[in-house]
């Protein structure tokens, strides 16, 4: 049985700590946050803790915390020459104190902690400076059923930012088109379906070939009308106009 102990109360932080809790290879050894109160439901599942002293072995330490955090965390931590891991996206592994065996534990996918969250659709990206640690890492990530993937630093700093672009951005962009439907008493719903088989579609295909509308088409008219639609609204316009462009420019159709 693999031990592992999670230090941080976020999304990331909660939904690893629910799988764990399933995952039949490994065990919680404890769970860290500076505050008691942010974890403190999970009491009676398992050991709980706010002082960084009272931290006992584990085979692997997940820091489930924000990138700023990382370097001060990882350096507080009273023992040396154990297996740390964070589980950030675009920080570098060498943030992590070098008295530690370090690596990174990357589950590339959108938290919320009111999500139920099935890890077979959660790619674990693994990267460790410590070779002898990677098997480890990979054996954990398996137990939690999720796909796995060996990558370097500069390979997981770009994925981590297309994925700002095809979540982070596209969901900003689910909300102003909230926004827009609400202005006239359109249902938002009905726009679901659209959502998901843009989605679908990109399964099969690649985004480029899958693009359509009128900024592909260079449908002039249309775009006039609903840049006129967006007057009252300059801040949607502009990015109406930023993406229109972008399209164009992809598509070889030529500006307005």
């Amino acid at each position: 049985m693999i031990s592992v102990t999670i230090l941080g109360a976020g999304n990331v932080a909660t939904h690893l700590f629910k799988a764990f809790v399933k995952a039949e290879d490994v065990s919680i050894k404890q769970w860290f946050n500076r505050s008691i109160d942010a974890i403190r439901s999970y009491k009676n599942e398992v050991e709980i803790i706010d002082d960084l002293s009272q931290l006992k072995e584990a085979d692997l330490y997940i820091l489930a915390v924000s990138d700023d955090a990382i370097s001060e965390l990882s350096s507080k931590l009273p023992f040396e020459n154990r297996l740390v891991v964070h589980t950030s996206g675009s920080a570098s592994a060498y943030d992590i104190d070098k008295k530690h065996k370090r690596g990174v534990f990357y589950p590339l996918q959108t938290f919320s902690k009111a999500a139920k969250m099935d890890f077979a659709n959660v790619p674990i990206c693994i990267e460790a400076i410590d070779k002898p640690s990677y098997p480890l890492l990979k054996t954990i990530a398996l137990s939690l059923g999720s796909p796995t993937k060996r990558i370097n630093s500069d390979q997981r700093r770009v994925l981590h930012l297309a994925a700002v672009f095809v979540n982070n951005f596209t969901n900003q962009i689910y909300r102003i088109g909230h926004e827009i439907t609400e202005s006239e008493g359109a249902e938002f719903d009905i726009l679901k379906p659209l959502i998901l088989e843009t989605a679908k579609k990109i399964q099969d295909m690649s985004p480029y070939k899958a693009q359509t509308g009128p900024a592909k088409r260079n449908d002039k008219k249309t775009i006039k009308k609903q840049l006129k639609s967006l007057e009252n609204n300059t801040h949607h316009q502009d990015i109406y106009k930023l993406l229109t462009a972008s399209i164009q420019k992809t598509h070889g159709r030529k500006k307005l």
